[in-house]
């Protein structure tokens, strides 16, 4: 494929990635979620819809691998797609286990609090008020995640559109290349015509002479000594 098609791939990469983490996070929300079940279930749902956006960039990403040219980046992206799945079904079995555990701790936090009395409806009015903000804590981490994915997936951008430019740079810059190797082979070739000429001058100009010393040399002779 061509080489615009990469980032596609790159961004679907990231976005795994992110959404890996978000349900890694989640996960871990419910293993430490307090209660109510009202709460457990909301934390749920969400989790639910990341690993729906999670799935459906999985198989982008296998689509993806599957109209490469190249026999070698196809299967390189393949066992990527394979080893994002296992990651998934990794945290599809940790997010079983959380939920478990979580139903578990809430049974019993509400077998306590019913034995408390009074107290078990303060201890229930604390809870809410720590989960909600604890929940306000994850949206905020949350969508510092988001916002560094989101500045991550920017700067590969740039990475690539400068790279297109260096290309297009270094492309110029060889086309100026010949065109100075074409002017200094054609300079090469006129100085040296200019030296034959010069040579072929000299030659001429030195017969000349000689010519010259030996007609005066002749009419001298003549002159000078008829009798020879």
């Amino acid at each position: 494929m061509a080489a615009a098609a990469c980032v596609p791939v790159r961004v679907c990469h990231q976005e795994i990635v992110k959404f890996d983490l978000e349900i890694k996070a989640a996960v871990q929300d419910i293993r430490d979620c307090p209660g109510p079940l009202s709460a457990l279930t909301e934390l749920n749902a969400a989790v639910k819809e990341k690993f729906r956006h999670l799935r459906g960039r999985i198989q982008e990403l296998e689509q993806m691998a599957k109209e490469q040219d190249k026999e070698s980046e196809k299967q390189a992206l393949l066992r990527e797609v394979e080893n994002h799945k296992k990651q998934m079904l990794s945290n599809q079995a940790a997010w079983r286990k959380a939920n478990l555990a979580c139903k578990i701790a809430i049974d019993n936090s509400e077998k306590d609090q019913l034995l408390q009395g009074r107290d078990s409806l303060r201890q229930r009015k604390t809870t809410k008020e720590s989960l909600a903000e604890s929940a306000s804590n994850i949206t905020e981490s949350l969508m510092g995640i988001s916002r560094m994915m989101s500045q991550q997936v920017q700067q590969s951008e740039e990475a690539v559109q400068t790279l297109a430019n260096s290309s297009r740079t270094i492309l110029e810059a060889n086309e100026e290349f010949k065109s100075m190797s074409g002017t200094i082979q054609l300079g090469r070739k006129l100085i040296t015509k200019y030296n034959r000429r010069e040579l072929t001058d000299k030659l001429l100009i030195f017969l000349a002479l000689a010519l010259f010393l030996a007609t005066v040399l002749y009419i001298l002779k003549k002159r000078l000594f008829p009798f020879l």
